[in-house]
């Protein structure tokens, strides 16, 4: 299955965002991707200055014009979409930061409300977010089972470990990861780790630009490295076999031979 992957850099601008956004879908869809897959925060660009409060006001939830704009184009173009948004909460000054899944009908299939904020390496995202609550299950896609992650979370094994044993044959991650020392070299390597631990493959898009390092990353379940975007704004293409997943989970057992009857016997 052919997958597209967008690595760009979001402006502040929603409307301006969105605009590229639909033509991405046009254009990938024009190219026979069944899935077409964004970064984390691909509806606009947060800067320091901006209040949690103006952030927000400018948030929306799953059925504004934002997610509504996005379905129409997929079910226009008859393709799969992977995105995320600012989703509006019930607690004052605060946002979630959501991923969905449209199916090639227009129909949101799942939502994923970011679970671990970015609070480490100067950064905050608590002071603006509010975390969300639950894992959400996998959900068929035409890739397969997508489980869903975003960005900080890929530093966490056990979400990726669950999704896997709950059926995940595909982890994808939109992801905005911040430049810095060594992040480059973590990025690459927790992907990596990630695909390899669970016998998955991990679609990693990124942003670029801004305080962003790109990057945007497809990992097989072996470990190999598909798709490395390096700094380039665009499309990149990458496919998809399910095969690999059962050949690659039949001779490193990993997620059987797990010993989950010990594990939770040792104590702190």
């Amino acid at each position: 299955m052919k997958v597209a992957v967008v690595q760009f850099k979001a402006s502040t601008n929603k409307e301006v965002n969105l605009k590229k956004i639909l033509l991405y879908i046009s254009k990938t869809a024009s190219k026979n991707a069944t899935l077409c897959a964004f970064p984390e925060f691909m509806m606009f660009y947060t800067n320091s200055s901006q209040t949690s409060k103006q952030l927000a006001n400018l948030a929306e939830t799953i059925n504004g014009n934002f997610v509504r704009s996005i379905s129409k184009a997929a079910k226009e173009n008859k393709i799969q979409v992977v995105g995320s948004f600012y989703e509006k909460s019930r607690t004052k000054d605060r946002v979630y930061d959501t991923a969905f899944v449209i199916d090639k009908s227009g129909k949101v299939i799942s939502t994923y409300r970011k679970i671990h904020l970015y609070d480490a390496l100067g950064f905050r995202e608590s002071d603006k977010m509010k975390s969300g609550s639950k894992i959400s299950k996998p959900v068929k896609t035409s890739i397969g089972k997508i489980g869903m992650m975003i960005c900080y979370d890929l530093r966490f094994p056990e979400m990726s470990r669950s999704l896997a044993a709950a059926g995940s044959e595909v982890l994808v991650a939109p992801s905005a990861w911040v430049k810095g020392k060594m992040k480059e070299e973590h990025w690459i390597t927790i992907n990596k780790t990630r695909a390899i631990e669970n016998g998955c493959y991990v679609i990693a898009p990124d942003q670029v630009g801004n305080i962003y390092c790109g990057r945007s990353l497809v990992v097989d379940p072996y470990g190999k490295i598909l798709l490395d975007m390096k700094k380039k704004q665009g499309i990149s293409f990458v496919n998809i076999d399910l095969s690999l997943v059962k050949q690659t989970r039949k001779i490193l057992p990993l997620l059987k031979n797990r010993r989950t009857d010990v594990y939770p016997t040792l104590k702190a």
